[in-house]
């Protein structure tokens, strides 16, 4: 699969996914994680690709994709998210609907199940925009979502992530922490200089739907080891997730400091609607050239309104994939 285009001849409904970015080597997979990855993946494509068949709007299909990330305890959002500074777990999220440009975000919420419902709550249901820590957590309460114990966020991996960046005493984003723990780095920091809370990983889902619409959705545990309260680019629309008709839906994963100062999901849309660039032409540059100019690291998903699909990242690896609806769903890991 190239890491970058798939071009398409002719509209056509299509999922894609993220499930983050970083320093994943093949030195530090073995043939069953791989699988793994792989089968998760492809599953959750299957997913998405069978609300879109049903004639689903990309909102559900987004929805649902980024839901069934958040349980899969091989990435960092939901059950499986990373710990905190303090050994707790914050989870952020948002959701764009690229047909009204309506939007729904949350953060540093510590008992809602899946915060991409909380978030798609948020769009449907107020007229504000994002809600944050106790206010986010009372609303999805008042919606009737499901809330859990926080231990429930706990995976063993994660928390070997944890002590391995805390005794480092730095943030990480969680698959570089995933490489470390490994032993298969010979550098015990890669990619320096990595300062506190510049590491991200995340989950997202892209869509267009039969109808013609887009929508995008992200979501995250955050930084490992990161300080109480951050916030990175995930629930920050324009940052982490952007989704406008007119131009593409995007979903980010990477340093999220970093796509913070570069508006980094929005300035792909921006430059297909002022320059007149494709969607891979205009990825390309916000991910391979804007980004790198202040160590910004990670990637992102974007499928625009013909359905095209670009997945680009300057790390070693982008855990990712797309289905059309009636082919088979395609997943990728390394460059």
């Amino acid at each position: 699969m190239n890491s970058s285009a798939v071009p398409n001849a002719s509209p056509s409904a299509v999922i894609a996914i993220h499930g983050g970015a970083g320093t994943i080597l093949r030195a530090s997979m073995t043939p069953d994680a791989e699988a793994n990855y792989h089968r998760a993946l492809h599953d959750v494509l299957a997913a998405g690709q069978r609300v879109l068949a049903d004639g689903g709007s990309a909102l559900d299909a987004v929805s649902e994709a980024v839901r069934l990330l958040e349980n899969c305890p091989l990435f960092n959002a939901g059950h499986g998210a990373v710990f905190t500074a303090e050994g707790t777990h914050e989870l952020d999220a948002s959701i764009m609907d690229g047909r009204t440009l309506d939007a729904g975000a949350i953060c540093c919420v510590k008992r809602v199940k899946n915060p991409i419902l909380a978030a798609r709550r948020v769009l449907e249901a107020s007229e504000h925009v994002m809600f944050t820590g106790e206010g986010a957590e009372a609303f999805a309460a008042a919606q009737g979502l499901a809330f859990v114990d926080p231990s429930y966020f706990h995976t063993d991996a994660r928390h070997r992530q944890w002590l391995l960046a805390r005794g480092q005493q730095r943030a990480m984003l969680d698959h570089d922490g995933a490489a470390l723990e490994a032993g298969k780095t010979d550098d015990p920091t890669p990619h320096e200089p990595i300062d506190p809370n510049r590491k991200f990983g995340t989950v997202g889902a892209v869509a267009l739907d039969a109808h013609g619409h887009l929508a995008a959705a992200t979501s995250t545990g955050g930084v490992t080891n990161k300080q109480v309260g951050r916030v990175g680019d995930t629930p920050l629309i324009g940052a982490g997730c952007y989704a406008d008709d007119a131009t593409c839906a995007v979903s980010a994963t990477g340093s999220g400091e970093m796509f913070m100062r570069m508006v980094a999901a929005y300035d792909v849309a921006a430059q297909m609607a002022y320059r007149g660039v494709s969607v891979e032409e205009a990825a390309a540059d916000v991910v391979m050239n804007r980004l790198p100019r202040i160590d910004g690291r990670g990637g992102l998903i974007a499928v625009d309104a013909k359905g095209n699909v670009t997945l680009p990242f300057n790390t070693e690896g982008m855990y990712r994939g797309f289905a059309r609806v009636g082919e088979a769903p395609v997943t990728a890991i390394y460059r």
